[in-house]
């Protein structure tokens, strides 16, 4: 029986000519933080909260490109962190960025001391009128989710109790798991 040699395709004869560096590896999708000046002091703060976490690589501006970037040599460029085995980077770029609600870093807690844990530690300095339905803005103005791991259960069942429980959690600010599950066990 004769075999058909498969035709190389575009995708697979550019793979296979792609040049892979030795000195480069391989990441997830990363995070990068753009602060005005505050990425040091931030990226330590976030390491001081979360447990599984540490401080990377501080990079520094150097004395050429001032003219484009506009900082002074020697200051703080960027600082590496990971969090719960996340890696981000922050990053001074100076005041013309700002954080939003549409993008949002989610920590998913097992029961309601580390819920009110991180709560309390990422609301810390932030703004009080931005807390709602377990969102919270940090005192750099970057905004958290602090949910339950059961959540997710919760809001992907069918029935009346996924609906018992949203409307719950719409009148909170942090959320509070036995409510929760009060509301969604229809109690």
């Amino acid at each position: 029986m004769a075999t058909k040699k498969r035709k190389a395709t575009s995708r697979t004869s550019a793979a296979r000519k792609a040049p892979v560096r030795a000195t480069t590896t391989m990441r997830a999708i990363s995070p990068c933080l753009w602060f005005d000046s505050q990425a040091e002091e931030a990226a330590r703060h976030y390491v001081s909260i979360f447990r599984k976490s540490r401080m990377g690589r501080i990079t520094r501006y150097p004395a050429v490109g001032q003219e484009i970037h506009g900082q002074p040599a020697g200051k703080v460029m960027t600082a590496e962190f990971t969090l719960n085995g996340v890696e981000f980077l922050a990053l001074n770029g100076g005041p013309l960025f700002k954080f939003s609600e549409s993008v949002s870093f989610q920590v998913f807690c097992r029961d309601q001391k580390e819920l009110d844990y991180y709560w309390q530690k990422l609301g810390e300095g932030g703004d009080p009128r931005a807390q709602q339905c377990g969102w919270l803005k940090d005192k750099y103005g970057l905004s958290w989710q602090i949910v339950p791991e059961i959540m997710t259960k919760m809001m992907t069942s069918k029935g009346p109790g996924m609906e018992r429980a949203f409307a719950a959690m719409m009148d909170m600010k942090k959320l509070d798991i036995a409510a929760l599950e009060r509301a969604f066990k229809g109690k």
